[in-house]
């Protein structure tokens, strides 16, 4: 699918997301990237046979103390990569971007790693072999 279908796919998943959580949203912003980039894989410890999902770069709410006028926090969410996992069913595609948006967005709002895996584990999400950092 073109990047721009991926990006509506991604914006349609995201105001879908509860309003609780959209409202407290501050100062970040969502984008897509066909491919995480080496900076990228090695900040979150990959290598390249790892499938990243997705990518939070930021200061997490839970951290931040004197945060006026700062650079918006980011979270990537890497197309191939999501399109690879999800084949060609878009439902599974659509589900991979929600799952993906939950955990970097759990970042966002300070939950750890091991957290978030947790919380995963809890939910039997199907994606938990897969990395979205």
């Amino acid at each position: 699918m073109s990047q721009e279908e991926f990006e509506k796919l991604v914006e349609i998943e995201t105001k879908n997301l509860p309003k609780e959580f959209l409202e407290k949203l501050n100062n970040v912003a969502i984008v897509v990237q066909k491919e995480p980039d080496e900076y990228q894989l090695k900040k979150g410890g990959y290598s390249e046979k790892k499938l990243l999902l997705g990518l939070y770069e930021g200061v997490p709410q839970t951290q931040r103390s004197y945060y006026n006028r700062a650079l918006p926090d980011k979270i990537t969410l890497f197309q191939k990569n999501i399109e690879f996992i999800g084949g060609n069913n878009l439902n599974s595609i659509k589900q991979i971007i929600k799952s993906t948006l939950w955990h970097e967005i759990g970042h966002h709002f300070g939950f750890t790693e091991e957290e978030l895996q947790k919380i995963n584990i809890k939910n039997k999400n199907k994606l938990s072999k897969y990395k979205a950092i």
